[in-house]
């Protein structure tokens, strides 16, 4: 006799633990199928131990200023296999914990799933049918099309591997890739980022990259956008790298290459069209409320969901927004505008909001306000190596439309501009608003 839930949810990750918050409290019968460990990528593999590795790289950026301080202070050297182990043993509990309270909120399947029809799962043989089926199964590395691409590790094999290289290249110029340079290079690696591209971090605001970019390379790190990647061919105990720039070939070599090129949704194993859902081999068609839109008994969530930013809190927002849509009825759609981020480069570039072309494009009376701290009083106690911002408001209705910081504490800066957003706090208000001085926060008022 086949088993029946109200909800199935593919994938243990943030996503689904965000829907079955909501569902388990509701009384609702649960499913949860995880093929590798429970907590998904952002505990396990991606920005929980990551933060620990850029945490170390912060340390070593801050003994490299000690002179600016009046501090002597002999070069920092980092133990790259302790470190690695101490991201061990800090995360080493997580899949766990994360399975117990699974286990209390619903019944645990291990293995890969697949669709078998459009309310039935297949796990290893077992079928199990739901009214509600949930894909938060997350999202893998991109493939690239290159020649010798199996020679390139991911990020997962960057956070294990307890070798520190004497020189990489990223293929790719997205956060990943920008992350792990800043750590390597603090580390004394010698690194280079190739970006098909124009621009590093396409996304964001072009000045902002501008201004990491600049600070990368006083780093040393050698930086290549709008590249093509033709070959990685294994030359002896290095990998040799030639891509084409500016009409002219060209070669680097490594020991190690990264596949920076970001990830994409981990859905091409479920067999979608066995269930009915309209998809072209990553992006699955949903509506307003996340569901699919050929398929009504199914949602997605997370990274599995293309549309949206590939953020921890994100996933879990989405999650808690399916939860409460499959619990009550569709009413609730997910509203992306006011999610503040950072890329943890040393120091973070952050950001809220539209970028001044996607602010220009949707307003008629933008105001931009573009700030280069490094000579404030702020910036130079501490030493800062690169302090930018731009706020971008609205002059007709003062009302923000976006925040990008480098530098400046703009990791924690970034959610006073977000949480203001969030909750419609003018840029007048904001200015006027006191703050703790004197801190980073209370320069909010000089950069808006």
């Amino acid at each position: 006799m086949t088993e029946r839930f109200d909800i199935i949810i593919i994938g243990a990750g943030n996503a689904g633990f965000g829907v079955s918050a909501i569902a388990s409290d509701a009384g609702k019968s649960i499913a949860f199928i995880e093929e590798w460990d429970f907590g998904g990528t952002c505990p396990n593999r991606g920005c929980t131990p990551k933060k620990i590795l850029v945490a170390a790289g912060n340390l070593l950026h801050e003994i490299s200023q000690a002179e600016q301080h009046a501090i002597t202070a002999s070069a920092g050297k980092l133990d790259w296999k302790r470190l690695i182990q101490r991201k061990n043993d800090m995360i080493d509990f997580i899949p766990g914990a994360m399975q117990g309270v699974a286990e209390k909120r619903g019944t645990i399947y291990r293995g890969a799933a697949k669709f078998v029809g459009p309310n039935s799962v297949e796990i290893d043989g077992t079928i199990i049918e739901a009214d509600n089926i949930v894909i938060a199964t997350g999202s893998k590395p991109r493939p690239l099309p290159i020649e010798g691409a199996d020679y390139m590790i991911t990020s997962d094999d960057v956070l294990s591997n307890t070798d520190l290289p004497d020189d990489i290249i990223f293929i790719g110029g997205g956060v990943i890739a920008m992350e792990f340079s800043h750590v390597y290079a603090r580390a004394g690696v010698t690194v280079t980022v190739l970006e098909v591209a124009p621009q590093l971090l396409p996304k964001i605001d072009c000045d902002a990259v501008a201004a990491i970019q600049a600070e990368s390379e006083r780093l040393g790190i050698t930086i290549k956008t709008a590249v093509t990647v033709k070959s990685i061919r294994k030359e002896g105990e290095r990998l040799t790298v030639s891509y084409a720039h500016d009409g002219e070939d060209h070669s680097v070599s490594a020991s190690t290459v990264v596949n920076g090129a970001g990830r994409v949704a981990n859905v091409d194993t479920l067999d979608l069209d066995a269930a009915g859902i309209d998809h072209d081999g990553n992006n699955i068609d949903v509506d307003d409320y996340l569901r699919s839109v050929s398929n009504q008994s199914v949602w997605v969530v997370g990274d599995a969901l293309v549309r949206s930013a590939q953020l921890s809190p994100v996933a879990t927002y989405e999650g808690r927004i399916v939860g409460h849509n499959i619990v009550n009825g569709p009413s609730k759609k997910p509203n992306y505008d006011n999610s503040p981020s950072a890329v943890f480069t040393i120091p973070a570039l952050a950001t809220v909001g539209l970028t001044e072309a996607q602010a220009k494009e949707a307003y008629d009376n933008v105001n931009v306000t573009t700030s280069d701290m490094t000579g404030w009083f702020s910036a130079k106690s501490y030493a800062e190596t690169v302090a930018w911002s731009k706020i971008i408001t609205d002059k007709d209705t003062d009302k923000i439309l976006g925040a990008h910081i480098v530098g400046h504490r703009g990791e924690e800066l970034i959610n006073i501009f977000g949480l203001a957003m969030q909750h419609g706090i003018s840029a007048s208000a904001l200015k006027e608003s006191p703050m703790a001085y004197p801190t980073f926060a209370s320069d909010v008022k000089n950069i808006i």
